[in-house]
């Protein structure tokens, strides 16, 4: 049996054909180089002309350019010989493997970008170089000439005299006064006892003066529409203005006859009822703390009798005749004539008559009598002149 032996010996001809196959790849990628060469500048140019363009354009919401992307900032910047701006771009790492489907190698991580600078400025003009101590103020503006300060005179009895020179060139208002006339002052107490406040009713009294003769009585009696409508707006500001003063509990006599006084002519007025239960009120309280008073007594009486109370009313007022209050007979005289006693109210007002020549109004009421009317106090009434309250 023959047996046949292989033999594993490398055939002579082996190392040259490895050796062959080593130049020809050489070759190969020696000749293959250059266009490796210029794919790869190609992609890398084409990657930074990606990143360029895709930097992109700062817009805010109402559609204004923040920063509008340039790629050829590196042309500006160079023209005005500022540096270029540096950026590196993410390469991807390849090699021959690739050619062969080889698998790729991990790429590098992109590297920082460095902002641009902002262009340099041509015609800039020079900064200063004074330091911040060199730099001061502005000077204040100094005035010249000469200021002048108004020195008033001395006060006198007469004033200060504008004239005197320190008004020069300038009108002098000339003032003139007509009709002077005074209001008396009047103090009165507040309140009963130890008390010292002290009440200010001068510009009442004088109202009540001036208007009493129209409006004191029932009917009242003005010369004109207009008087009549004054006299009520005032009374309703006195007796506000009072009223606190008369609702205290030990208000002082003076203050109580003066309300009841206001808001007795207010009644006859038809100022309403709260002036007829006010002045009913203030003047039992005035009584109460001066029983002896002639004109508390008259006021009373005469606000009864001519609302109708005219028993009522009498009592007090024959207390105020046997007083010496002589407008207190006059009101008797009424109560008669409106009670159907004509003859005694004639005869009341013709012994009144006798007593006081001097007084004009008693002739006038014994003819409204002698004539048939009921009321004395309808005679023509004296001129007044109530001013509007303001």
């Amino acid at each position: 049996m023959k047996t046949t032996t292989l033999s594993t010996s490398v055939s002579p001809k082996a190392p040259a054909l490895a050796t062959l196959t080593a130049v020809a790849a050489a070759c190969a990628m020696m000749l293959s180089a250059p266009a490796h060469a210029a794919e790869a500048q190609a992609a890398s140019s084409a990657t930074d002309a990606t990143n360029a363009a895709s930097v992109p354009s700062a817009i805010d919401s109402s559609k204004r350019v923040i920063r509008l992307a340039q790629p050829k900032a590196d042309n500006a910047a160079s023209t005005n010989n500022a540096p270029a701006p540096q950026a590196t771009a993410p390469q991807t790492v390849t090699d021959a493997a690739s050619t062969n489907n080889a698998p790729a190698p991990q790429a590098t991580a992109p590297q920082t970008v460095t902002a641009p600078q902002p262009p340099t400025v041509q015609n800039r003009p020079p900064m200063s170089t004074l330091q911040p101590q060199d730099v001061r103020p502005p000077a204040t503006p100094e005035f010249t000439g000469t200021t002048r300060v108004y020195d008033p005179g001395p006060m006198n009895a007469t004033g200060i005299d504008l004239r005197s020179g320190q008004l020069t060139n300038i009108p002098t208002p000339q003032a003139q006064l007509s009709d002077v006339s005074f209001v008396p002052t009047v103090l009165i107490p507040q309140q009963t006892g130890d008390n010292n406040d002290k009440l200010d009713v001068s510009l009442l009294d004088d109202f009540i003066k001036d208007v009493s003769p129209n409006a004191r009585h029932y009917p009242p009696n003005f010369p004109n529409r207009s008087q009549r409508h004054y006299t009520r707006e005032k009374i309703k500001v006195l007796a506000e203005w009072i009223e606190p003063y008369a609702k205290e509990p030990n208000a002082s006599y003076d203050v109580l006859i003066r309300a009841a006084k206001l808001n007795g002519m207010g009644r006859n007025l038809d100022l309403g009822s709260d002036y007829t239960i006010r002045g009913g009120q203030y003047v039992d309280r005035a009584i109460k703390i001066q029983p002896d008073s002639g004109e508390a007594n008259f006021l009373y009486g005469m606000m009864l009798s001519e609302g109708g109370g005219f028993k009522e009313g009498q009592k007090y007022l024959d207390r105020a005749v046997s007083l010496g209050y002589t407008e207190a007979e006059q009101s008797l005289a009424q109560s008669d004539l409106l009670s159907d006693r004509r003859d005694k109210a004639l005869e009341r007002l013709r012994r009144l008559e006798s007593q006081n020549p001097d007084n004009d109004i008693i002739p006038q009421q014994i003819k409204l009598i002698e004539e048939g009317k009921f009321y004395i106090w309808d005679i023509p009434a004296p001129d007044i002149n109530v001013k509007p309250s303001v």
